[in-house]
């Protein structure tokens, strides 16, 4: 099969394969400029970026918009002429100022998801920075694009697919996870691209896809390009390299977790999510953990009666502190064995 060369306006990733962002703290700089530098696409996660800063506990959102500023620096220095991007979740507290200060450290892409990104186009007018919201069902890629084109008489520069065997927090019901079926979401994702098609024609341009969840192989990848797609987004494969900012502790996790320690769990967010198993879990199922201090991160969060506080949990997992800490993963994470680098990886899915 014929692999191109990803194209979204006027960038050009060599290797068709965007490395999905993941918060908190597990794709930051470091991870996002070693895939950059090797020809896909990096990304840094948003959420709660700014977790090491001397005053983020006082001032979490200055902490977090000075570190997103910090960090798209920092890997542009290190990756002067690779791919960018940011992923910012749409349910952020203060979400546009998120957007705007990657703008303006020059980021070359912001990929966003968790809700509806309405306004994403009006908080990059003006600017060269491409924008992609995520979508997970043919009605939801309906909605935005529709959306964009009455509001912003635009569409995205690239879409991006996931689906229900990603990690993290799930654009799913627990229902549907359940019943997840591969050539059922095969279905699902012919149907989004007849959706895109419709706008593609109206506008006389193409909309690059990427396809999301249970990305692992390059035959994953070449049966979502047979499917229509112009590339892959992974972010599981990443965690156990080398260059993942994570804590040596979080990679070792997927190193030793077994398929059947790969669960759905549910979120503070109101959102089904998968994770690794492990005391914090069961703990919060036992009952509520109470939280510390409040960093702002959710738009809507109903701090009296969340079980757990998810920005905790999820700084306690890129801390590498494993007892306290909410291990978001893909489906396939079990399948790691060993740390690799980022270089090897990219080779492979380079042939």
């Amino acid at each position: 099969m014929k692999r191109n060369p990803l194209m979204i306006g006027n960038l050009k990733a060599r290797i068709p394969v965007i490395q999905g962002g993941m918060g908190v703290g597990i794709s930051l700089s470091g991870l996002a400029s070693a895939v950059a530098s090797c020809g896909g696409i990096g990304v840094i996660s948003t959420a709660q970026i700014g977790f090491r800063e001397a005053d983020y506990d006082e001032h979490p959102l200055e902490a977090n918009l000075r570190a997103v500023k910090k960090e798209i620096l920092r890997a542009r220095t290190l990756s002067p002429s690779g791919i960018l991007g940011v992923n910012i979740m749409t349910a952020t507290r203060e979400y546009a100022q998120y957007v705007k200060a990657a703008v303006r450290a020059g980021i070359d892409l912001i990929i966003s998801g968790a809700g509806v990104p309405a306004d994403l186009p009006g908080y990059v007018h003006g600017s060269d920075t491409k924008i992609a919201p995520i979508v997970s069902s043919a009605r939801s890629a309906q909605v935005i694009l529709k959306l964009w084109d009455r509001k912003y008489h635009r569409i995205p520069d690239l879409l991006v697919i996931e689906g229900p065997w990603a990690g993290g927090h799930l654009g799913f019901t627990e229902e549907e996870l359940a019943a997840a079926d591969h050539e059922a979401y095969d279905a699902e994702i012919r149907s989004i691209l007849k959706v895109k098609q419709k706008f593609e024609d109206a506008y006389g341009t193409r909309i690059p896809t990427a396809v999301a969840g249970g990305v692992y192989t390059p035959e994953d990848r070449d049966h979502y390009l047979s499917l229509g797609a112009d590339a892959v987004q992974m972010s599981t494969r990443f965690v156990t390299t080398y260059e993942c900012d994570a804590d040596e502790r979080y990679k070792n996790a997927y190193i030793q977790a077994k398929k059947e320690d790969i669960r759905i769990v549910k979120s503070p967010v109101g959102l089904p999510g998968r994770a690794i198993e492990n005391d914090f879990i069961r703990r919060s199922e036992q009952g509520r953990i109470t939280p510390g201090p409040c960093h702002q991160c959710l738009a809507r969060c109903d701090r009296k009666n969340i079980p757990y506080c998810i920005s905790e949990a999820l700084v306690h997992a890129a801390k590498g502190e494993l007892a306290d800490a909410l291990l978001f993963c893909g489906s396939n994470a079990f399948r790691a064995e060993k740390l690799e680098h980022v270089s090897d990886i990219m080779a492979e899915f380079a042939q």
